[in-house]
C-alpha cells in the first residue's frame, strides 16, 4: 500500500503513462529539434482534463487534489520535459492566481477556459533587473480613467507566445517597495493563431485582449526545447481595476505564495526526468554486453544505478511529502522548496549518469538521455534558483531553531528577499 497514493491515484498515472507511450515518446525527440510547440498534444491533454487537474468541478476542471496534479507532472516528465511544464506552468502559473486570488466573476469568466485547455495561461513575473530579486519589479501601473496604465517588459515567461490569459506584477505604489507591487489580468491572442484554429484549441475570440500587450521574439533554449519561452512586453497598455488581481499592494505576497506551489511542480517534473533517464540506463545496461558480459554485471555499473534508485526513493518522499502538506492545508514552503532543491540536483545526476552508462551511446540523439540531461538544467533555475531555494529552507531553519519566535518586524523584513524567485 502507498503512503500516499489511491487506487484513482494510480489509475490516473496508468492513463497519462498510456498516452505518453502512444502520443509523446514517439515525436519528442522530433519537437525537441525543431522546437515545436505540440499542439495536438495539448488539445489531447486539455480533452484528458489534464490541463485543469485541481480545478473544482464547477469552474469546468477535475476537481483533483494536490497529489493527483503531481502524479501527472511526474508521469508525463518521464517521457517528455516540455509536456510536463506545459501543463505545471499553465496550471500552477497560469490558472492558480485566478483560484487563489481572483474575485467569483474574474473566476466565472476566465477559469472554466483555462481548465478545458481551450487557452493556455502564463505568469509575468521575471525582468531583466528582476530575477531572482523579484521585489525588484520595474514594470509600472499608474492609475487613469477607471483603470491602470501599464509599461515594462517580462522575460523568460512560458507560453508568452502561445498563451491568451496572463497575471502580470506591476509597481502601483513605488514608495512602498515589495508592498508596493500589484497584479493584474491581461490578454493578447496566441502567436500561433493560424495553427491554434487549425487545431481546434489554443484560442479564445471572446477574451478582453488588451492592446499593448504583446510577446517578443522565441527563445532558442537549451532545453525544454518544445514548450513556449518569449519575452512578455507591455507598451503603454491600459487595464480596467476589474482586471486587477487582488487587493492592490498584495502582489508580491500573492505571488510568492503562487511560486511556493510552483516548486512543487517543478521537484515532479525533476523527479520524472530523473526517473525516465534512470529507466533508460537501466535497461540499457541490461542488455548492453562488454567484454561478455551485461555491463549490469559490472560492480562500478550496478551501483551507480543502486545509488540513482535510492536518490530517487528520497525525492519522491520529498516531493509527496510536500504535496500532502499543501493538500492538507498546512505550512509547506520549507518542503517544497527542499523538494524543489533535491529534485533538481537530482535530475542533472540522473540524467549524467545515464548518459556515462549508455556512453558513447548516451552522448547521440539516438537515446532520449542526452534531450533528458538538456531539460534537467533548467530545473535548477527557475522558480526559484537553487541558490535561492537554499535561502528560503535556511530563513526556516533559523525560525524554527531559535529558542523564541522570530517577532522583530525589521528581522522579517530583512528576510523577505530570500524568497523571491525567477519564473
Amino acid at each position: 500500500m502507498d503512503r500516499y497514493l489511491t487506487d484513482e491515484h494510480i489509475r490516473l498515472r496508468e492513463r497519462v503513462r498510456r498516452f505518453a507511450e502512444e502520443s509523446i515518446e514517439p515525436v519528442a525527440g522530433e519537437l525537441d529539434e525543431g522546437a515545436t510547440f505540440p499542439w495536438e498534444n495539448v488539445k489531447t491533454m486539455g480533452e484528458m482534463g489534464l490541463m485543469g487537474i485541481p480545478v473544482p468541478r464547477e469552474l469546468g476542471g477535475m476537481g483533483l487534489d494536490e497529489m493527483s496534479y503531481v502524479v501527472v507532472v511526474e508521469e508525463l516528465a518521464k517521457y517528455d520535459a516540455s509536456h510536463a511544464i506545459t501543463v505545471s506552468a499553465h496550471t500552477t502559473l497560469g490558472t492558480s492566481p485566478l483560484l487563489n486570488f481572483g474575485t467569483p466573476e474574474q473566476q466565472r469568466r476566465f477559469v472554466p477556459p483555462l481548465a478545458a485547455g481551450e487557452v493556455l495561461g502564463g505568469f509575468g513575473l521575471t525582468e531583466p533587473g528582476a530575477g531572482s530579486d523579484a521585489s525588484g519589479t520595474r514594470t509600472r501601473a499608474v492609475r487613469e480613467g477607471g483603470g491602470y496604465r501599464i509599461n515594462g517588459s517580462k522575460i523568460f515567461i512560458t507560453h508568452a507566445g502561445v498563451g491568451e490569459i496572463f497575471t502580470v506584477t506591476a509597481v502601483t505604489d513605488p514608495e512602498r517597495g515589495a508592498r508596493g507591487i500589484s497584479s493584474f489580468l491581461m490578454f493578447k491572442p496566441t502567436v500561433d493563431l493560424e495553427r491554434a484554429r487549425a487545431v481546434g484549441t489554443g484560442h479564445r475570440d471572446d477574451l478582453p485582449f488588451t492592446e499593448g500587450l504583446r510577446a517578443g521574439k522565441k527563445e532558442d533554449k537549451m532545453g525544454w526545447r518544445a514548450s513556449d519561452t518569449r519575452e512578455l512586453i507591455i507598451d503603454d497598455a491600459w487595464v480596467p481595476e476589474e482586471q486587477r488581481l487582488g487587493e492592490e499592494g498584495q502582489g508580491f505576497i500573492n505571488f510568492m505564495k503562487t511560486l511556493d506551489a510552483g516548486r512543487i511542480g517543478v521537484a515532479a517534473l525533476s523527479l520524472g526526468l530523473a526517473e525516465g533517464a534512470f529507466r533508460a540506463a537501466v535497461r540499457y545496461a541490461a542488455e548492453r554486453e562488454q567484454f561478455g558480459r551485461r555491463i549490469w554485471d559490472f560492480q562500478p555499473v550496478q551501483f551507480r544505478l543502486s545509488d540513482l534508485a535510492t536518490e530517487i526513493q528520497a525525492g519522491r518522499h520529498l516531493t509527496y511529502h510536500a504535496a500532502w502538506l499543501k493538500e492538507k492545508g498546512e505550512a509547506f514552503s520549507k518542503e517544497a522548496a527542499m523538494a524543489k532543491l533535491f529534485c533538481s540536483e537530482l535530475a542533472m545526476r540522473a540524467t549524467l549518469g545515464a548518459i556515462q552508462v549508455l556512453g558513447g551511446a548516451g552522448y547521440t540523439s539516438d537515446y532520449p538521455v542526452e534531450r533528458m540531461m538538456r531539460d534537467a538544467k533548467v530545473c535548477e533555475i527557475g522558480e526559484g534558483t537553487n541558490e535561492i531555494q537554499r535561502l528560503v529552507i535556511g530563513r526556516h531553519v533559523l525560525a524554527e531553531v531559535m529558542t523564541d519566535p522570530v517577532e522583530d518586524s525589521s528581522f522579517r523584513e530583512a528576510l523577505e528577499p530570500a524568497g523571491s524567485h525567477t519564473t
